[in-house]
């Protein structure tokens, strides 16, 4: 007989599950297939690239809502690429160069695995939990609910793993948001937290020194960085963060039960396993993911 006890937190196996599922949604940032695809639509440098195929679905998206909704990037970087981007090529390109990259991408990193049974559950209960979350409050997540379920089952895993994390990314604006915490500010405290060299959001982020030093002395008067280090209040604030985020994106697996969602983390190990290995993913990254704990561990 089943216990209390003995019931999994739904938070932590959220939190699982988008340890899993990030990084089969994050090929199409990292992976050389996407970035050849933006690249053949027209698209100019990689940032154009990268802003058109997240927007993409919001349609012909301008700088202002793009900023606001991907919350951690300079408003200098959103408005160089967008809505700029739509007069190489329009969202609809956008999202079939996306999807088409990182289904190739996916593919390599697969071999025969990527036809086979269980991609195709896989895909099955994820989309089935990403169609059933919950829209409101979720802009972004919205958006890419919008859009037709693919029916190749790798291209259908993608896409669900990329509703998923657009879900989980939305509650994780609104959870910082409600602290206190800006999205420029944000990178600061998950670099402090993390160990997180600074240079990785200077690629990743375009900080500058200056504005990296601005944004921790910011955190520093608010209590939340003491020495270079997280302080007391600093690692409540983050935890309480991170917790919400967990909590807020376990309502997206409320129509699979115990059984399915344990097959749905059993079927994503080996999967995000083998996508990890090809190495297209940094191991130090701004997504928030520790790659040197093993996410596909069991």
């Amino acid at each position: 007989m089943t216990t209390p006890a003995s019931i999994p937190d739904p938070a932590d196996v959220a939190r699982d599950l988008w340890r899993l599922l990030e990084p089969i949604h994050a090929v199409v940032y990292f992976a050389p297939e996407p970035v050849e695809e933006f690249r053949a639509m027209g698209y100019r440098g990689y940032w154009m690239g990268y802003f058109a195929g997240r927007a993409a679905p919001l349609g012909p998206a301008g700088a202002d809502v793009v900023h606001a909704l991907f919350y951690n990037f300079s408003y200098e970087r959103v408005s160089r690429a967008v809505p700029a981007a739509w007069s190489f090529a329009p969202p609809e390109k956008a999202l079939h160069a996306r999807l088409r990259g990182s289904v190739a991408a996916l593919g390599r990193a697969l071999g025969p695995a990527a036809d086979g049974p269980e991609v195709a559950r896989a895909a099955q209960l994820a989309m089935r939990a990403a169609r059933s979350a919950p829209l409101e409050g979720r802009a972004l997540f919205a958006a890419n609910h919008s859009l037709p379920v693919p029916e190749e089952p790798l291209a259908q895993l993608w896409q669900a793993a990329t509703l998923l994390r657009e879900h989980r990314g939305d509650g994780h604006v609104a959870a910082l948001a409600a602290a206190g915490i800006g999205g420029r500010e944000s990178h600061v405290l998950q670099a402090t937290a993390r160990g997180i060299p600074r240079e990785v959001y200077t690629v990743a982020r375009d900080f500058d020194e200056d504005e990296w030093t601005e944004r921790r002395d910011t955190l520093a008067a608010r209590g939340l960085i003491e020495d270079g280090r997280l302080s007391r209040r600093g690692q409540q604030v983050t935890a309480e963060v991170e917790a919400r985020t967990d909590r807020l994106a376990a309502t997206a697996y409320d129509g699979l039960g115990t059984e399915e969602t344990d097959e749905l983390l059993r079927l994503l190990r080996p999967l995000t396993r083998a996508v990890l290995q090809e190495g297209d993913i940094p191991l130090d990254n701004p997504m928030g993911l520790d790659l040197r704990a093993d996410p596909g561990r069991p």
